[in-house]
Formats: C-alpha cells, sequence, structure tokens
C-alpha cells in the first residue's frame, strides 16, 4: 500500500488541493483570504488564487506526517525569516488564524479531528484520502517512466 511519504510531498499537494477545490464544499476561502499576508515576515499577500487550497492541502499533509500537532508548532513550520534591514534576520511565525480557520474546514469535512490535549490528527476519513491520492500518484509516476516498473512489489 502506498502512503504520503512514498510520492514526492509536491505532487501530493498539488493534486490533494485540486481534490479539496473541486470535491470538498467546506473547505472554500474566507473572504479576507484574498488580501491576507501569511506572516509577519512576508511583504504582500499571496498570488496564487487557489493559495487556501493548497495551504489546507499541506497542512492535511502535515498532519498526517507529523500528528498529532499543534497549531504552535503549525505556526512555526509555515513561518520564514523576517529581515531588519542590514541588522540579522530573525525567525518569524506564519499567521495562526489562517491555520486555525483551515483546521477548522479540514474538521468540517472530517479530515481531522483533535486528539486529546495533544492537538490535531488525521481522522480515517482523512487517512483513506490521502493513501488513495497518493497510490494514483504513484500509479501516474510510474506509468510515465516504464523502467520503474520492475522496482514495483507483484512486478
Amino acid at each position: 500500500m502506498t502512503t504520503p511519504h512514498d510520492v514526492p510531498a509536491s505532487k501530493l499537494v498539488e493534486k490533494l488541493a485540486n481534490y479539496l477545490k473541486k470535491n470538498v464544499d467546506e473547505t472554500n476561502p474566507p473572504t479576507w483570504a484574498t488580501i491576507v499576508k501569511t506572516g509577519v515576515h512576508v511583504q504582500r499577500p499571496p498570488q496564487n488564487p487557489d493559495w487556501w487550497y493548497i495551504r489546507c492541502a499541506s497542512l492535511l499533509r502535515k498532519i498526517y506526517v507529523h500528528g498529532p500537532i499543534g497549531v504552535e508548532k503549525l505556526r512555526a513550520e509555515y513561518g520564514g525569516r523576517k529581515g531588519y534591514g542590514v541588522r540579522p534576520d530573525h525567525a518569524a511565525k506564519a499567521s495562526g488564524a489562517i491555520i486555525r480557520k483551515a483546521l477548522q474546514q479540514l474538521e468540517a469535512a472530517g479530515f481531522v479531528g483533535t486528539f486529546q490535549t495533544s492537538g490535531r490528527r488525521v481522522t480515517k476519513k482523512g487517512r483513506k484520502l490521502l493513501e488513495e491520492l497518493a497510490e494514483e500518484l504513484k500509479e501516474e509516476l510510474v506509468g510515465g517512466i516504464p523502467e520503474l516498473k520492475k522496482y514495483q512489489k507483484g512486478a
């Protein structure tokens, strides 16, 4: 069985974002998503109009890999370096409101659930979705390169 650990993260997030955009009604960007910055370390809002779906997909994958995980750890994961001109850069956390709202939407869709007091983790429904998409992605990647078929199990 293929898991999200077995496929490239960028391709999986892209595929998952398309799935969330087309099939899940709960993951819609809030009205403020077009004008908000993703953290204090960035200067402008994201240029990609589908950035909300990409962030939700990335959160779902990150929770699968590192879960259970809380909002503060996720803020640090999505943060970056804040420049201070000629002075040294410092680490800055990402926006907590964006992460919280995305997690609330993923919870409403049934992909993520709270786990006692240690944060959120992926539910059975979310795990099934991620593993199915990882399986499809692996088939696409292996189908494009015939030499890789000899390394598959059962081939």
